[in-house]
């Protein structure tokens, strides 16, 4: 079925409107009833196709229904086999930790003690935070302007977003935020500022136990950090005896190329955040890895009720074997990467009198318009084309893209083309 290259029509959206709270936000830039997927085309219940370069917000890195995935998760369950566990042994937990083992950490020479600390990356987060400070007996954590680790209280703590932070309720604590990498566009040495105050003794500043950080920042406006900046922060932090914390919950599992967004800043951190597309699938799964010798919990001081879901176990163990025996997905990614970023050099030439910024790593791209509104603009002049993709950024001034990494070729050109059009009618208008 083709994509639509006409607006939608309007859709029976009246037991949302009446009964869903309004915190709800994807919906509102995409007000149609979607019912199916498959691959990168979500469709309607109407059979209209729209072309996905949002993929789950980073959930779906091998597109929807994948079918290898499917076939697995089919058989999963048609076999009767354990779909809640807790943290229980199951056969589904061990082939993952097996394969995880094997296939992704072994090779990249990675020693990592694996937690599952519930089924969402906020989960992920608050547990690297809570081991952080019970390993180092310090309460304070380092984080980034603009950063995002999700929307529980820990982790809004070391989150940047004003609106996101407010919704709170109450002070939002042990949390210090320092400049991300070209915060001052490099009119200073990288972490003069941090070192400044770690070092004087009259800063104020209380030795944090850890600082968490993400290599691509995705929802504060696709700022990719350089290597050297991230090779300087581990630096910085080996030789303060502070904990590196990389949230890889949306840049992980091959987004940027390799499997970890770090890999190619050549650091180990102390602890990972993972989840989104670590399950393959689309179904709830998270990790925090941790060092061996920080592993110092004590029996049920972290837990969750769906810290076990072993239908996630088995996909995200077929998604290892499927695509990461070997670099292909990896060439696949950074080379589609290169595409987008090309044709998104051409638009910020096309419009140079516009300020348009490209943006990003891998398959994680962004154009950065000159407010809000316009990017907003583009996002809904693409919809009415049949594409969906999302804003990001402190004032929602990027224009976002999460592509599936087995997007095709010919997918990819024709949702580039309509970019290319939707900037076109934005700035034109």
């Amino acid at each position: 079925m083709s994509i639509s290259t006409t607006a939608p029509t309007s859709a029976d959206i009246g037991i949302f409107d009446a009964l869903e709270s309004q915190v709800r936000s994807y919906s509102r830039s995409w007000p149609v009833v979607f019912d199916r997927a498959v691959g990168s085309t979500l469709y309607d219940e109407d059979g209209r196709g729209y072309l996905d370069f949002f993929a789950g917000a980073g959930a779906l890195n091998y597109g929807h229904n994948n079918p290898a995935l499917k076939e697995v998760l089919i058989r999963y369950l048609a076999d009767d086999r354990i779909i809640h566990s807790l943290d229980m042994f199951t056969t589904a937990r061990r082939d993952f930790l097996q394969t995880f083992s094997e296939s992704i950490l072994a090779p990249r020479d990675l020693d990592y003690r694996v937690v599952f600390p519930g089924p969402g990356g906020a989960n992920a987060v608050e547990a690297a935070l809570k081991l952080a400070r019970k390993v180092t007996g310090r309460e304070s954590v380092i984080n980034f302007t603009n950063a995002f680790h999700g929307m529980t209280l820990g982790a809004l703590s070391v989150t940047g977003n004003s609106l996101k932070r407010g919704g709170a309720g109450v002070p939002l604590v042990h949390a210090t935020p320092m400049p991300y990498d070209d915060y001052f566009n490099q009119d200073y040495p990288d972490f003069f500022y941090l070192e400044r105050l770690l070092t004087d003794s009259g800063s104020g500043l209380n030795l944090p136990a850890a600082v968490i950080v993400e290599s691509v920042q995705g929802e504060g406006g696709i700022n990719a950090a350089r290597a050297e900046w991230l090779r300087g922060l581990a630096d910085l932090c080996r030789r303060h005896e502070i904990l590196l914390i990389v949230d890889d919950v949306q840049m992980g599992c091959g987004r940027t190329g390799g499997f970890f967004s770090f890999e190619e800043a050549g650091i180990v951190p102390d602890m990972v955040c993972l989840s989104k597309s670590i399950s393959g699938s689309g179904l709830p799964m998270a990790l925090t890895l941790v060092r061996p010798d920080l592993d110092i919990w004590e029996p049920g001081e972290h837990n969750g009720t769906f810290r076990g879901i072993a239908p996630a176990f088995a996909t995200a163990t077929e998604a290892i074997r499927t695509y990461w025996q070997d670099d292909a997905l990896e060439r696949s990614t950074i080379l589609k990467g290169a595409r987008v970023e090309s044709r998104f050099n051409a638009i910020v030439s096309e419009f140079g009198d516009a300020g348009i910024v490209s943006k990003g790593r891998g398959l994680a791209r962004g154009l950065q318009f000159a407010d809000g509104a316009t990017a907003d603009a583009v996002c809904h002049a693409a919809f009415e084309r049949g594409l969906l993709m999302e804003t990001s950024g402190p004032s929602g001034e990027v224009m976002k893209i999460l592509p599936a990494l087995t997007i095709t070729d010919e997918e990819l050109d024709r949702g580039l083309d309509i970019i290319a059009a939707s900037v076109d009618e934005a700035l034109t208008a």
